[in-house]
């Protein structure tokens, strides 16, 4: 890696550390530019030197906080190897810690981070490669997605090797599970219910569970 490359990486890391700290500190809505520059040290102009636009730092930040999820997910996952009993502790942890941190992850996953935004994943893992220390082999590829479709479908894969649902099937179950949990996740961001984290989780995970019990049953 030469000078330059080490410069840059070392500049990402002021600026993303400088935006977990504010968002620790004040929440991810009040997060600017600004705040970050006068963190780090430097002034606005630099950020973008490094940086497209602020959704890309929050999106990098955000990802700091998501190590607990993936301890849990990583953890969980070793305990079972039924294709259902995995797929639906993937949701579980998933819905859980989204609604706990809704910002948090609504920035990670659902947020516009323009084109290719695939690509700030890798380059995070590059950064931070200790946090997939943990994380077996056959994990790391569905951390490597943002997109939640194809989390799912990685996630959902091994129900169709087993035979319990064909591609068909399985892309339909994917596509409602993961509309459950979009809409009850919408509705909580934008204060459409009063659901609590606790509540909204737990309805999530009902229909959740309803729905692929009755596309397996339906199947077998």
């Amino acid at each position: 890696m030469d000078k330059k490359e080490i410069k840059k990486r070392r500049m990402w890391t002021y600026f993303i550390d400088a935006t977990e700290e504010l968002i620790k500190s004040e929440g991810l809505q009040q997060v600017t530019i600004r705040k970050v520059a006068d963190k780090a040290g430097y002034n606005s102009a630099t950020i973008y030197n490094y940086f497209g636009e602020l959704s890309h730092l929050l999106f990098f930040a955000s990802l700091k906080f998501l190590k607990p999820y993936i301890d849990m997910v990583t953890l969980e996952m070793k305990k079972t190897d039924d294709p259902i009993e995995k797929y639906l502790i993937a949701w579980e942890i998933f819905s859980e810690y989204s609604f706990k941190i809704p910002d948090i992850f609504h920035s990670v996953f659902l947020m516009d981070l323009g084109e290719h935004p695939e690509n700030l994943l890798v380059h995070y893992y590059e950064l931070y490669p200790s946090d997939l220390l943990a994380v077996p082999e056959e994990l790391q590829p569905a951390l490597m997605e943002r997109s939640i479709d194809n989390r799912g479908r990685f996630a959902i894969n091994a129900i169709v090797r087993a035979g319990l649902l064909d591609e068909v099937q399985a892309e339909e179950l994917n596509e409602l599970t993961n509309l459950i949990w979009q809409g009850m996740f919408t509705n909580v961001l934008n204060n459409r219910n009063h659901y609590s984290a606790e509540k909204a989780h737990e309805r999530t995970m009902k229909y959740i569970r309803e729905i692929v019990e009755t596309r397996i049953a339906v199947k077998q």
